[in-house]
C-alpha cells in the first residue's frame, strides 16, 4: 500500500490502510488517519493533520506554510477531518499566530486547483469549484457551494446552503440560503432548488423567503430590517440563524 518510491518522513504518524503513491513527500509533525489514498506528486508538509477516508489527488499540496509576511515560522497546523475528496493541485496552507490553523471538515469536495489560505475554516458538505482562490481567514459554513473562479476576499464568511455563481468576487459576508452572482456581486434570491433537494419545507423555505424580502427588499437599514424579521417572521433555528448571521457580521453582507 506503500510505494517505496514514496519519502515519508521517520517521525510521521501513518494510519492503517493508507495507500500511499510513488513521488509522493510527507514531512515530519504529520499525522495521517485511516483508510486514506494519497495520489502521486502530492506533498502533505510540516504540521498537517489528515482525518480518515480522504482522496488527495496528484499535485495536491498540504500544509504549506502561509503566504503571510507576518508569519514568523511559529508553530502552527492544517487540519483535513473525514472523507474528502481533494483534488489535483488544491493547496491548503496552514495557520498563523492568528489562530494557529487551518481547518477544512469533513464530507468535502475542493476542485482542482482550490487554494485555502492560512486560518481558514471550511465547514461540511461544501462543494468548492475549480480554481476558486480562498484568502486568509475566510469561513464558510456547511453545505455552501461555490462556483469555479471565485475570488473571496481575507476575513469574510459564507453562510450555509449558499449558491455563488463562477466568477464571482467578493469583499463582503454573503448570508445563509441564498444565491449569489453577478458583477458587482448582489443578492439574486434564495436557493430554492438547493433547499428542496436537501429536505426543507415548503413552509421553512416561504419564512426564509420573507426574511429577505424584508432584508433586501424592504428599504430598510439591516438593523431596522432584522427587528421587523423578528417581529413579522415566525421564529425558527433557520430564521435565528439569518438573523444572527446578519447582525454579527462584521464586514457587513452583499447588497
Amino acid at each position: 500500500m506503500i510505494s517505496p518510491l514514496a519519502y515519508i518522513h521517520p517521525e510521521a504518524k501513518i494510519g492503517n490502510n493508507v495507500e500511499i503513491a510513488p513521488f509522493v513527500y510527507i514531512d515530519k509533525n504529520v499525522v495521517i488517519g485511516d483508510n486514506n489514498k494519497i495520489m502521486s506528486n502530492a506533498s502533505i508538509l510540516y504540521g498537517s493533520r489528515i482525518g480518515n477516508g480522504n482522496t488527495i489527488f496528484p499535485g495536491a499540496v498540504i500544509g504549506a506554510v502561509p503566504q503571510d509576511l507576518k508569519f514568523r515560522g511559529e508553530e502552527s497546523t492544517a487540519e483535513i477531518g473525514d472523507n474528502n475528496l481533494i483534488r489535483e493541485n488544491v493547496t491548503i496552507n496552514r495557520g498563523t499566530a492568528a489562530k494557529g490553523r487551518t481547518i477544512v471538515g469533513s464530507n468535502n469536495l475542493l476542485m482542482e486547483s482550490v487554494h485555502v489560505a492560512h486560518d481558514a475554516l471550511i465547514g461540511n458538505g461544501c462543494i468548492v469549484g475549480n480554481s476558486t482562490k480562498m484568502a486568509g481567514e475566510i469561513v464558510i459554513d456547511d453545505n455552501a457551494i461555490i462556483s469555479a473562479s471565485v475570488l473571496m476576499h481575507q476575513f469574510c464568511r459564507v453562510g450555509s446552503y449558499v449558491m455563488i455563481q463562477g466568477g464571482c468576487r467578493f469583499s463582503k459576508d454573503i448570508p445563509p440560503y441564498i444565491i449569489a452572482g453577478r458583477e458587482p456581486i448582489a443578492y439574486c434570491g434564495i436557493n430554492i432548488i438547493g433547499l428542496r433537494r436537501r429536505g426543507f419545507s415548503n413552509e421553512v423555505i416561504e419564512n426564509i423567503h420573507n426574511a429577505y424580502r424584508i432584508i433586501y427588499q424592504g428599504g430598510l437599514n439591516n438593523t431596522d430590517a432584522l427587528v421587523k424579521v423578528e417581529e413579522e417572521v415566525p421564529m425558527s433555528p433557520e430564521i435565528e440563524y439569518i438573523i444572527n448571521f446578519v447582525r454579527n457580521s462584521e464586514r457587513g453582507i452583499i447588497k
